[in-house]
């Protein structure tokens, strides 16, 4: 058993300075304003979101798009593709998460 606390022990200064990080989930609203006029980057790309609905996606050349809020959900639709495709959002301070039906996870930070 002192082995073990022993071992806690050396662990300690980790797991004290791990960052808790608290997704809340957003309504409708709060992903409006979450994303109006707002530029996000992700890793390896950046997104700007216009009040006009159209949405511009970077990762290394402009992809054109357009963008709303359907009940709590984010929608994007990519030309030439007619359909929409829509996810959960959550945030933590300045970092935005969207949740795919299948349950993938993208996250962004404000980059404005």
């Amino acid at each position: 058993m002192r082995l073990v606390w022993i071992a806690l022990m050396g662990l300690w200064p980790a797991l004290a300075a791990a960052e808790t990080v608290v997704w809340m989930p957003l309504t409708g609203d709060e992903v409006q304003q979450a994303l109006t006029d707002r530029k996000l980057q992700y890793d390896s790309a950046w997104q700007e979101f216009r009040a006009s609905g159209r949405t511009l996606y970077n990762a290394g050349a402009d992809s054109w798009g357009y963008w709303r809020v359907q009940g709590d959900q984010y929608c994007s639709q990519w030309p030439p593709s007619d359909l929409w495709a829509c996810y959960g959002m959550a945030r933590s301070g300045d970092r935005v998460r969207f949740i795919g039906a299948g349950g993938d996870i993208t996250d962004a930070t404000y980059a404005d």
